[in-house]
């Protein structure tokens, strides 16, 4: 076994990473860009090293920087995590020169699975169906000729990396060339490879992925499937195993695909091999589609480990080490259902802005769910990286069960500092639509809008809240005060005024609620009911001093909780001021790296076109002009990095 371990990542993966290896008696380091120089990672590990730079090319992507790092550290193995350099088959060989074990698959697997034009090939060869496509040469001319061919709608994708980066959603011929754009530049910045592929788009589909773990002595298993449906721009947000849709003939196939490819290629270590399995057909059978292989740990799975018992990590350790399996296909037993859950510093209320800033507070260890962390409290989330903050996982022995769980866990746990979705993760849970696995990949963009009207606490819940709040803080004081509240969603100021009769009239988003005091516990509980109505509402204290509330209903089945925070009133927004009279500033709505300017001055435009593209947490965001007008100043270059309210443009309003 290795004495020393250096972690090529960063977030949660570094940690969880870290915390396996500190389990093996095995030292840890971890390479660190200045935006993590103190993150939770650089904490849990027991060295660290420190790589200039801010942006993921500058330092994570940076083969000889890593490589280095490994070697002034006496490091005998490099274990990648995911993404970055976790699927560089030049990276893998690099290491291999310098004596250093990679943890993951060697070059050769790499080079044959890792692109996912070569892998589709590879499955073809074996007898696996795949997504009807095209993967020849990636020149804009050559896949606008092989769109026409194949139809629209279609899929763009990044022939490199995984996690829904470079990835591009297709309806017509006219929307082609911005999306191969920016596919490639998402590439290049996520896997530093800007190769692209086309796939039919394949409707009312799900995700459904196989993981493997084959040793260098022969042996290869499947730990089952898991279903990672729910995504957003086709990034995952959620993940089960095993999947809803799948019955025993169906994952016969889907694992016996998965485990003749990887013998075919002569995979070692773990890896993931992704499908999409369609709508049932008329004989009952659901047609599946290989989609690529995924040659490296994946960001779902613990939820693996949730229904096996196992620790991949550690799995990952022994077969790079030259161990054999220890176990063999039949050994494999599962257990029960895990669903996990991303909890992303995003807000859903408000197109999904990221959420950059200092954490005040997050999810933390708690009986009953598994949490994978990678920042902590009064950690700062750096704009340069994706949005994941943590994962919730948890276990029941049935589906339903874990949905229930996991739904109340995330409610009374939501990112506070800075916007977060767990508004939008519990909605999701407590939706029919995903109750009946019916959720396919298309299917949260589909009905975001209903899901995101679902996600916040109602009305009455939040003026249940901001009574008990106003109670607390001011038990003996008659009149009207102000109370702003945090439910993880969105904030809410609520106006609330009387005493008399311990009657209390709320007033908050354009809605008046009276309520009126029924019970008052001495173990800080308040039970509540509105005037002249059945509804109640049980507010009790939460920690850190947070306000948990939920609507009561006299039965079995109250509603489900949720917590909220007392927050100051939103400080007004900065404002950069134009230059002259008669000029609009066009201002930076969160920070990030510009990526393209669109416009030069002179340029007349109007309303909804696109002027820029803001890169921020490896996503990019259009900027449009809110009016008509002409370009009168551009401040900004591809390249630079703003913060948010930095000026970008100036638009002349005036023009004619």
């Amino acid at each position: 076994m290795f004495r020393r371990v250096l972690v090529a990542n960063r977030g949660e993966i570094a940690v969880r990473i870290c915390r396996t290896l500190r389990a093996l008696g095995i030292e840890s380091v971890v390479v660190a860009s200045v935006p993590d120089r103190a993150s939770l990672a650089v904490r849990t590990a027991d060295r660290r090293v420190l790589l200039p730079g801010a942006s993921a090319t500058e330092t994570y992507l940076r083969q000889d920087a890593v490589i280095a790092a490994a070697k002034a550290e006496g490091c005998d193995a490099i274990h990648p995590g995911y993404g970055f350099l976790s699927e560089n088959a030049g990276f893998a060989a690099r290491c291999a020169a310098e004596g250093i074990t990679f943890i993951g698959p060697p070059p050769g697997v790499l080079r044959g699975l890792g692109d996912k034009a070569a892998a589709r090939h590879f499955a073809t060869a074996n007898g696996v169906p795949v997504v009807p496509g095209y993967d020849g040469p990636d020149d804009d001319a050559a896949l606008a000729e092989a769109a026409n061919h194949i139809g629209y709608p279609l899929m763009v994708k990044a022939r490199a990396g995984g996690g829904g980066r470079g990835m591009r959603e297709v309806h017509d011929p006219a929307a082609l060339p911005d999306a191969l754009a920016g596919a490639r530049r998402e590439a290049e910045a996520s896997f530093g490879d800007p190769g692209l592929l086309l796939e039919r788009l394949v409707r009312g589909a799900h995700h459904v992925e196989v993981q493997v773990l084959a040793d260098a002595h022969g042996n290869a298993v499947h730990l089952g499937e898991r279903d990672c449906s729910v995504q957003r721009r086709r990034q995952k947000l959620m993940e089960e195993a095993p999947s809803p849709v799948v019955d025993a003939p169906l994952r016969a196939e889907l694992t016996g695909a998965a485990l003749r490819i990887a013998r075919a290629a002569g995979y070692v270590n773990a890896g993931t091999f992704e499908f999409l399995v369609g709508e049932p057909g008329g004989d009952g059978r659901r047609p599946f589609y290989f989609l690529e292989v995924n040659p490296r740990l994946q960001v779902e799975h613990p939820v693996t480990e949730a229904i096996t018992g196992l620790d991949l990590v550690a799995l990952q350790l022994r077969i790079a080490a030259g161990e054999p399996l220890p176990f063999a296909q039949d050994d494999v037993r599962f257990e029960g259902h895990a669903i996990e859950v991303r909890i992303n510093a995003e807000d859903p209320w408000d197109s999904f802005r990221p959420g950059t800033g200092r954490l005040r507070s997050a999810p933390g260890d708690a009986p009953g769910w598994r949490l994978d962390r990678g920042f902590a409290p009064g950690d700062d989330i750096p704009p340069q990286y994706d949005s994941l903050v943590a994962k919730a996982i948890v276990q029941r022995a049935t589906r339903e069960e874990a949905c229930r769980d996991l739904a109340a866990a995330v409610a009374v746990h939501p990112l506070r500092g800075i916007r977060g979705n767990t508004g939008l993760l519990r909605s999701v849970l407590a939706s029919g639509t995903f109750a009946a696995g019916a959720a396919d990949v298309g299917w949260l963009e589909r009905d975001l809008e209903a899901v995101l009207a679902a996600g916040a606490a109602s009305d009455g819940v939040a003026a249940a809240a901001a009574v008990a709040a106003y109670l607390w803080k001011n038990p003996f004081r008659a009149g009207t005060a102000s109370v702003t509240l945090d439910d993880g969603a969105r904030l809410r100021t609520c106006e609330i005024s009387g005493r008399a009769g311990k009657s209390f009239r709320v007033h908050g988003q354009g809605a008046e609620t009276v309520l009126r005091v029924i019970e008052a516990s001495g173990d800080g509980q308040l039970r509540l009911g509105v005037d002249g109505g059945e509804t109640r509402y049980l507010v009790a204290r939460g920690e850190a001093s947070e306000i948990v509330a939920r609507e009561e209903d006299g039965g079995d089945a109250p509603g489900a909780p949720f917590s909220f925070a007392i927050v100051p009133p939103p400080p007004l927004p900065r404002r950069a001021q134009a230059s002259e009279a008669g000029t609009s500033a066009i201002t930076a709505p969160l920070s990030g790296t510009i990526a393209t300017v669109r416009v030069a001055e002179g340029d007349t435009v109007t309303v909804g076109d696109l002027l820029l593209t803001l890169e921020a947490m490896k996503m990019e965001h259009r900027i449009t002009t809110p009016r008509d007008g002409a370009i009168a100043r551009i401040t900004v270059t591809p390249g630079d990095v703003v913060r948010e309210g930095d000026l970008l443009v100036e638009l002349a309003t005036n023009a004619r």
